[in-house]
């Protein structure tokens, strides 16, 4: 058991590394495009709704998601222990969206 935790750890660190790549490289490549970085700063700007609705959409497929598994797993365990886990889990991940999302707002402020 303790060997498929690693594994699935090893593949979360995998993952995520694979995800801040490809970050870097959209980025380089981003500002390679358009010149410099004012350049691509001025593109990221003037796409912003664009980027708003992108991280809508998979907010709302992760929410849909997130409700199919919390069924699965309340019917698999109805107890209340389980439902307490889940909503610190569903209220940790609103605070945290609402904290992304507002943070740009903030700092202009």
């Amino acid at each position: 058991m303790n060997g498929l935790r690693l594994r699935h750890a090893g593949l979360a660190v995998l993952g995520a590394l694979l995800v801040l790549l490809v970050a870097v490289v959209a980025n380089v490549v981003g500002i390679h495009l358009a010149g410099g970085i004012e350049g691509w700063q001025a593109w990221l700007t003037a796409h912003s709704n664009h980027f708003l609705a992108w991280r809508l959409l998979l907010y709302a497929v992760t929410a849909y998601g997130w409700i199919w598994m919390r069924r699965r797993v309340l019917a698999r365990e109805p107890d209340a222990g389980t439902r307490r886990r889940l909503l610190r889990a569903e209220l940790a991940a609103v605070v945290a969206v609402a904290a992304l999302e507002l943070s740009p707002y903030l700092q202009a402020g």
